[in-house]
């Protein structure tokens, strides 16, 4: 990018948002502070008005706007690709407001951009087998947002895998985490005086609350994150692959806790780590890989168990 396009961009960055920090523009283009710097000097000498703190960062004076923004194709197409990704990753007041959003940015695209986005929207789509539900139609995704902002706790009727009845909990949200193709809510359990990961589409009822943890230091998604990583990096899952079958496995193992292989022979020796063994045997079965459980012991019975049961359900009698 030449250095114009990049003072333009840099512009339209400083309006995006109330106050730009200098290493945030520096990450973007991939230029020292200094550079940084530099630029901003530049757009000043052109007359745009931007005023900075000290510390802080940069930021437009209130009296100045900037005229209409264009946009590229690539651009263009990147906005294609959200328009289909949030409308299988959310539920649908996200995708409502989305679509309403998009449609006043694509009201000032060239004639030309708008015929590209036209010919290429029913060449692109996202096909997301766990928005198919209709309790991904409603996953609280706004409300939850509100009490990011706001540090507001909620209440929630969970239906958790193993409790046969939906458990109300106050909890006091840190952040949203999209992983494994299914949205979390990441937040401190008042019941439990712990952090918990509760999946969205597992929460039955969802309450904004008149309390707030204004006052309280939670951690942030990342160390959160990084704790469980730490913990789940213990293997407690040993299978034996033969390698003539282990590309069968290879596509789907990461979604299912895999940490390290090593050669045994013939076979693959994997490890894992997954706390739902249940899950994981009709993962290991469906493959089709023939894994043998080396361990735990009882996963083996497990496994054992879903054989036995598929053998009387064929035999013929």
């Amino acid at each position: 990018m030449n250095r114009t396009n990049r003072l333009n961009a840099i512009l339209i960055q400083l309006q995006s948002k109330r106050v730009v920090k200098a290493r945030e523009i520096a990450d973007r283009f991939e230029i020292s502070l200094r550079t940084v710097y530099r630029d901003i000097r530049a757009l000043e000498e052109a007359g745009v008005p931007i005023g900075a703190e000290a510390g802080v960062g940069y930021f437009l004076q209130e009296s100045y706007h900037l005229p209409p923004v264009m946009f590229t194709s690539d651009e263009a197409s990147a906005l294609l690709f959200g328009e289909k990704l949030v409308g299988k990753m959310s539920d649908e007041k996200i995708k409502s407001d989305f679509c309403s959003a998009l449609y006043k940015v694509k009201a000032i695209l060239k004639p030309s951009e708008k015929d590209y986005l036209e010919k290429l929207h029913e060449h692109v789509e996202v096909y997301n087998y766990h928005s198919m539900g209709d309790r991904f139609r409603l996953l609280y995704l706004n409300e939850i947002q509100q009490a990011l902002v706001s540090k507001q706790v909620l209440q929630i009727k969970y239906e958790s895998k193993h409790a046969e009845e939906a458990v109300l909990r106050r909890v006091e949200p840190i952040g949203l985490c999209n992983y494994s193709s299914r949205w979390h809510l990441l937040a401190w359990c008042q019941l439990r005086k712990d952090y918990r990961d509760f999946r969205l589409d597992r929460i039955a009822d969802l309450q904004l609350t008149p309390e707030h943890f204004k006052g309280k230091q939670h951690i942030s998604i990342r160390e959160y994150m990084a704790q469980n990583a730490m913990i789940a990096s213990e293997a407690n899952i040993t299978l034996l692959v033969p390698k003539s079958r282990q590309k069968l496995i290879d596509e789907s193992k990461y979604w299912y806790g895999f940490l390290t292989e090593e050669d045994a022979g013939d076979r693959v020796r994997m490890q894992f780590s997954n706390s739902d063994l249940r899950g994981f045997a009709i993962w290991m079965l469906n493959t089709g890989s023939h894994a043998q459980v080396e361990f735990p012991l009882e996963l083996q019975e497990i496994v054992t168990g879903y054989v036995n049961d598929m053998i009387k359900t064929y035999r013929k009698d």
